[in-house]
């Protein structure tokens, strides 16, 4: 018997509280079903899919409920209680799920919705996970570049970016050079797929396309001018990491900003800086 999945039992013994299952009807390993859960019509050697899961007195039981989240998958699930040890989630079943502290990436509140996986603990018990979740979501969106889509951030990472679930079971990632400072794990987003890699990862950006974009970075220079007194000390030449520091944009958009202001005649480049005119 497979605890946290989904499979086909035998009906092997009725009692007046339930029906017990078995792989074989000669197999000594039984679990109950509750005579609630029961169908009335249910007789000895009849084959009923189930989920194995534990009680709240640690006995293995099953279910003819189907879980929102089973082994090696990934679901968002709502914070029903915060305990000393952990967190309880509504996974769909009539015992809460257990999420331990040590197993969140971030502090998680009643009424928050987290992306997390279920796995097996050392007590033998189901488990939430927010850890390790990339390997875990899918690759066969049917999305391609320029689609609009909806994602959860569930981690981030300095060299690579900002990953997010789409639709909450599609692996994609916002790149380290887009500014991501104002997001934290669990927010949904909005944004445009910029590339269906080979193995369909896709890759996201929260900004508009360039020609949309660069009047709104545009007019965040120019509100950068202001604030220092009408001169920036970097210009389009500077590195990456200062403009991004400065004003969160990447290079690239920043060039395309200052050429728009340039050929405006808004501002003039100077040897060591920008200033507005």
């Amino acid at each position: 018997m497979k605890l946290g999945e989904k499979q086909k039992l035998t009906v092997v013994k009725k009692v007046e509280f339930g029906i017990y299952l078995a792989e074989r009807p000669e197999d000594e390993t039984r679990v109950l079903l509750p005579k609630k859960q029961a169908p009335e019509d249910i007789e000895i050697g009849d084959e009923l899919e189930v989920f194995l899961y534990k009680d709240s007195k640690d006995r293995l039981i099953a279910t003819v409920r189907s879980p929102y989240v089973s082994l090696g998958k990934t679901a968002a699930l709502k914070v029903l209680e915060i305990g000393e040890i952990g967190a309880f989630l509504d996974w769909g079943l009539e015992k809460d799920l257990f999420l331990p502290y040590k197993e969140m990436t971030r502090k998680v509140e009643p009424g928050d919705v987290v992306l997390v996986t279920l796995y097996i603990d050392k007590s033998s018990r189901l488990c939430a996970s927010m850890r390790n979740l990339y390997d875990l979501l899918r690759k066969d969106s049917s999305y391609r570049k320029n689609d609009q889509v909806t994602g959860r951030i569930y981690e981030f990472s300095e060299n690579f970016g900002t990953f997010v679930a789409v639709d909450d079971q599609y692996s994609a990632m916002i790149p380290a050079f887009e500014d991501c400072s104002s997001c934290q794990i669990g927010d949904v987003i909005e944004a445009r797929v910029t590339n269906r890699k080979p193995d369909g990862k896709l890759d996201l950006s929260i900004r508009e396309r360039a020609y949309l974009q660069m009047d709104a970075d545009a007019a965040k220079i120019l509100d950068a001018l202001d604030r220092y007194g009408g001169t920036l000390l970097f210009h389009d030449k500077s590195s990456p990491e200062v403009i991004k520091r400065e004003v969160q944009m990447s290079k690239n958009a920043f060039k395309r900003a200052v050429g728009r202001l340039y050929k405006e005649r808004k501002i003039e480049i100077t040897e060591t800086g920008i200033r507005k005119l």
